[in-house]
């Protein structure tokens, strides 16, 4: 529990007021058997009243200053156990905004959303019961032992003997349980997964009628969890009837002792119903333990989960994490180089001799490729699926880094350059639009922050989507349902680009972001990009987007096997023309295409 421990720092007080107040009502409990000894003793079997009556007095009082004391010892514990829990996750989540995009895909997000809120709320609930009972149950069962003993040595040894095997047996039991129950967390990441999966493409489940088959595959998932989870939790379960039946045994031990202790003059009644007392709370408090070792296996198998997303290792952190602020790239020293600033971005990109291949894949994604971009060009990026297209382009924003080769923004190493500072300048419309819950106002001025009307009308107007906008009721007010779910494909993309002219980027991306426009408005988006002065990056397959273009590279299995305008290409790349002719047949006249535009 390393983790867990630096995060309690913040807030020892609390958590020491907790314990304070758990001792106060540990002790008078442990005071209470020793009071109802000398009740029986020198009030009812003297026959005195007013003793009986000064001493049952003495223990309402202590119940009452015991309830107190748990009342306060739960308020603290609550506090720090909710304060813990809100600094983990706002901990967790900046860490995992910090990671590069290879390392971000190392974890799947429906295990990364287990972990930001089931297994920290595993593990708020397991530093309430911590300060409010783990650590009550030893003290307890210790105050016990010793009590019996001061109480009455031979029948407090019969205590002593059964303690320290019944915690032998717990421990092992937690042992066990802790690796079932990192079983189950997998399961249900799993399970989650799944989940998230249907939801997303429930659209698509019910065009191709596989309900069925989705229902089918969740209830093997879950009956894979249920599985795994009766198994652990029948684990932890035994540990009660054995706790039960070994106590019990002991009481009745006591109780055999005690009437023959009785019996010689060795022990008085009082003194009998006192150790049996004590019997009685060491019961409770190992019967606890049940539930303890329950929240303690699931809690050593969430905070493993945690740990690992806490520590990991990431050289690219795109956010510095350590304990207080966030620590941003300007802040910080980069061991590859000086991380210089951009204070203007001409737009200028030049890649020099650049392979790539994703992590942990041998195979190159993009190997060799070397082209210059001057500042203002549109560059249309062309090849079949898979040619390494959308792998290109994701370098530039540094996604990812290259593993061979250079490439410069304006004369610069892309990587002594700044990220934040690099992303600012650039506006990147990814191939998966991806819109947020809210309005359409809200979801352009992500773009940008702090945009104005003005600005996100404009970015509107020059996407095609502002007289869409206006004509909806409430105009740039409407609220996209989740993911944009009431606007067709076309609108969504609009909307996606204009989220990214807002920002009035140096360099514009767009990896295949037009796809679901008609060639009119595709025309008349592309015309308006023309009089932006940025540098373009379009990734298309469709020859009437590339036909203008100032420059156009095609991919063939990663590598740039050839370059140049429209009708360059049309007269040196036999798989150049191969692709205009399957748009627009043999006959097809370049002029046609040209005239789009």
């Amino acid at each position: 529990m390393t983790v867990i421990f630096g995060f309690l720092k913040k807030y020892r007080v609390a958590a020491i007021s907790a314990i304070a107040m758990l001792l106060i009502e540990l002790a008078v409990e442990l005071i209470q058997p020793l009071l109802i000894a000398r009740i029986i003793d020198d009030g009812i079997r003297e026959g005195n009243v007013a003793v009986a009556w000064l001493w049952g007095g003495v223990l309402t009082g202590s119940a009452l200053l015991a309830f107190l004391g748990g009342i306060g010892s739960s308020f603290f514990a609550a506090h720090v156990s909710q304060g813990v829990g809100y600094d983990l996750r706002d901990k967790l989540y900046e860490k995992v905004q910090s990671f590069s995009y290879e390392v971000f895909n190392r974890f799947a997000a429906s295990s990364l959303i287990t972990r930001l809120t089931g297994d920290i709320t595993v593990l708020q609930d397991m530093i309430f019961m911590s300060l409010r009972f783990a650590t009550r149950v030893p003290l307890l069962v210790l105050g016990s032992v010793v009590m019996a003993l001061l109480v009455h040595a031979k029948l407090g040894l019969l205590l002593t003997v059964m303690v320290p095997i019944l915690l032998w047996f717990v421990l092992w039991m937690i042992k066990k349980a802790a690796a079932l129950f990192r079983t189950v967390q997998q399961r249900t990441d799993r399970m989650n997964g799944l989940i998230q999966e249907n939801l997303t493409g429930m659209r698509l489940i019910r065009v191709f009628v596989r309900m069925g088959h989705e229902i089918g595959r969740f209830q093997r998932r879950n009956r894979e969890l249920r599985e795994d989870s009766v198994t652990a939790l029948r684990l932890t379960e035994t540990t009660m009837p054995f706790l039960l039946f070994v106590m019990n045994a002991g009481i009745i031990a006591v109780l055999w002792f005690g009437r023959l202790e009785i019996q010689s003059g060795g022990a008085t009644v009082g003194e009998v119903v006192a150790v049996i007392n004590y019997s009685l709370r060491t019961i409770g408090a190992l019967s606890a333990l049940s539930w303890i070792m329950n929240s303690f296996s699931r809690a050593s198998a969430s905070e493993g989960r945690i740990r690992e997303v806490l520590t990991t290792d990431d050289p690219e952190a795109e956010l510095g994490v350590i304990t207080g602020n966030p620590v941003y790239l300007e802040d910080r020293n980069d061991a590859d180089g000086p991380n210089v600033g951009l204070t203007e971005v001409h737009g200028e990109i030049e890649f020099s001799g650049v392979s790539f291949h994703y992590p942990g894949r041998d195979e190159a994604v993009l190997e060799q490729v070397s082209f210059t971009v001057k500042p203002g060009q549109r560059v249309a990026i062309m090849g079949a699926t898979g040619s390494g297209k959308s792998s290109l382009i994701q370098l530039v924003p540094r996604l990812y880094e290259p593993t061979e080769g250079t490439i410069r923004i304006d004369g610069r190493d892309i990587r002594e350059i700044d990220r934040t500072e690099l992303r600012h300048a650039i506006g990147y419309v990814p191939q998966e639009v991806m819109l947020f819950t809210g309005t359409i106002r809200e979801n352009i001025a992500w773009g940008l922050e702090g945009a104005d009307d003005g600005q996100i009308e404009t970015a509107a107007r020059r996407a095609q989507i502002h007289e869409m906008v206006t004509r909806l009721p409430l105009g740039y007010k409407t609220r996209l349902g989740q993911r944009g779910v009431n606007l067709s494909g076309g609108q969504k993309q609009r909307l996606s680009i204009a989220r990214a002219l807002v920002r009035q980027p140096s360099i514009l991306i767009l990896d295949d972001s037009t796809s679901a426009l008609d060639v009119r408005t595709e025309a008349a988006l592309l015309e308006e990009v023309s009089h932006l002065s940025c540098t373009t990056l379009l990734v298309t397959q469709k020859i009437s987007a590339v036909a203008s273009a100032d420059l156009i590279l095609l991919l063939d299995d990663g590598r740039l096997i050839a370059s140049g305008k429209h009708e360059e290409l049309l007269e040196s790349s036999a798989l150049y023309r191969r692709i205009y002719e399957s748009q627009y047949g043999k006959e097809g006249e370049v002029q046609h295409v040209q005239d789009l535009h």
